[in-house]
């Protein structure tokens, strides 16, 4: 009955503001994939991709956010925008009556998230971001372990990200809010909040800035500490050329460690995301004291957010990265930068 419940629902039309690599091949794509959304159109201010758009896509293809906001027919926006202009599109979108979903970061300080958040209160839309790795194979997988009383108590957690070389484009500027702290960072920070509920105490950024040419830092080395004694550490780095562990977790009663990186944005790339199929070769091992073993990686499922959001957008369910959970992120990217300013450790209650 509940099935027959989603497919009876009104159609939520969607618009995505960005036609880049992200816009595109992502957001794009798993819209299309989920019954009760629909895909309106895309916007860019490129006349040969809005050319594109509407041969490739068969949707319509507006020049910008302003002509989006116009149309009564669209129902919410997708930002696949710079970071920069998060906070700005966000509360335009909400003051038209449109729900929003931003790419992470959800906005650039505290200040702005706190005041989107009070403008969705206003408006009565739904505001979240997409936290598509919170549905990474890897992470649910670990979170599974926890669950089952795998490792125990967790007090350690290392989460490690990176690639080797700067990056270019709007996402190599700090005007923009780029840097892989800032993008990258948000996807780890958020999986440790969900991996170790208890309040952060105190948070350190250690920031490198390696590369002349580059305007954003080179290495950021991040330490939580959490009321209940554990220790999280999330490392992104430009100048990784041989990869860490991408999660290394150690409990009470086992650890568990894993490599590599969820298949499903390869598959999204190459045009088919039900092709995502991780290699045995990168499964993860846990070991305690009943020996060593391996872990098969539970199958990711991107898919999920937009499930979850076109049931929220007829208030069939709560969405699945709601605002306030975002909020606490923003507010250790604001620590972080404190005590990277600093040099020390800035004591929290998050």
């Amino acid at each position: 009955m509940a099935r027959q419940a989603r497919f009876s629902m009104k159609t939520t039309r969607v618009a995505i503001i960005g036609f880049g690599r992200w816009g595109r091949f992502c957001h794009a794509a798993l819209i299309q994939k989920v019954s009760g959304l629909e895909l309106a159109g895309i916007s860019s201010s490129n006349p040969e991709k809005r050319a594109q758009i509407e041969s490739e896509l068969g949707v319509q293809a507006y020049e910008g956010l302003e002509e989006v906001l116009a149309d009564e027919t669209v129902d919410a926006v997708v930002l696949a925008t710079p970071n920069d202009t998060h906070f700005d599109y966000t509360m335009r979108s909400l003051g038209a009556g449109k729900h929003v979903v931003t790419d992470k970061p959800m906005c650039l300080s505290l200040e702005e998230c706190d005041a989107m958040i009070e403008r969705a209160h206003q408006s009565g839309k739904l505001l979240t971001t997409f936290q598509n790795r919170r549905l990474d194979g890897d992470f649910l997988t670990l979170q599974q372990l926890l669950a089952q009383g795998e490792l125990g108590d967790l007090r350690w957690l290392e989460m490690a990200w990176g690639g080797f070389g700067p990056w270019g484009g709007w996402r190599g500027t700090r005007e923009q809010g780029g840097g892989k702290f800032l993008d990258l960072g948000a996807h780890l920070i958020d999986q440790t909040l969900l991996l170790q509920p208890s309040p952060v105490t105190g948070v350190y950024l250690r920031l490198h800035h390696d590369y002349p040419q580059s305007e954003v830092e080179s290495e950021a080395f991040l330490v939580l500490e959490f009321q209940n004694g554990a220790t999280a550490v999330c490392d992104t780095s430009s100048m990784t050329a041989i990869d860490k562990p991408r999660f290394y977790a150690r409990g009470t009663k086992a650890t568990f460690q894993k490599f590599g990186l969820d298949p499903q944005e390869a598959a999204l790339m190459k045009g088919d995301i039900t092709s995502a199929q991780e290699h045995p070769d990168t499964f993860g091992k846990l070991k305690g004291s009943n020996g060593e073993r391996t872990i098969p990686t539970l199958a990711g499922r991107w898919g999920d957010f937009y499930e979850n959001f076109a049931l929220a957008a007829q208030e069939q369910a709560t969405l699945l990265a709601p605002p306030d959970q975002t909020r606490r992120v923003m507010a250790i990217f604001e620590a972080a930068r404190e005590s990277a300013k600093q040099g020390q450790i800035v004591r929290t209650s998050i």
